[in-house]
């Protein structure tokens, strides 16, 4: 009897040391996670985040009312009303993007075929209403235009895969 207690408080002990010597091995090494408020890590430039309407150099919108975007959201999350202008061409009037419809999948993006609506790299947008996840053509096109920098970097990272 005293035999298996002698063999079993070894293989304790031995456990015991590959342990402590687990720890210390990892307890040199980088540290794997992050600070997050005040650091953040890398972001794809696939990401898709909040949505964006965006604008040319010249100021004036991309859209041009095809609703395509419309047409291809699974959830139904967006709604656009368009009318023609003196010119010819059509601008949308309403562009309203219910974001708790919303699921992300990209889609309207890949529709658009002058790259107006984009999923951005902002991905810290919590609200405190419901109301507020009612995106409206100022909101959208304000987005744009905040993150109008990191949106064309992307996009053009993204170029050779598309």
């Amino acid at each position: 009897m005293a035999r298996i207690d002698q063999s079993a408080n070894r293989l304790l002990l031995r456990e015991l040391v590959s342990g402590m010597w687990l720890t210390l091995r990892y307890f040199f090494r980088p540290k794997v996670t992050i600070n997050y408020p005040y650091e953040k890590g890398p972001i794809s430039p696939r990401f898709r985040g909040e949505h964006a309407l965006r604008r040319y150099p010249s100021g004036e919108e991309r859209c041009i009312a095809c609703k395509l975007c419309e047409a291809i959201c699974p959830a139904l999350a967006i709604t656009i009303e368009a009318e023609p202008r003196e010119d010819g061409s059509r601008r949308t009037t309403r562009y309203d993007l219910d974001m708790m419809k919303c699921i992300y999948c990209g889609l309207c993006q890949e529709a658009c075929p002058v790259d107006a609506i984009v999923e951005g790299p902002n991905f810290e947008f919590a609200v405190e209403t419901r109301e507020e996840l009612f995106y409206d053509k100022d909101r959208l096109l304000s987005n744009g235009d905040r993150w109008e920098r990191e949106i064309a970097q992307n996009i053009a990272l993204d170029a050779p895969y598309r």
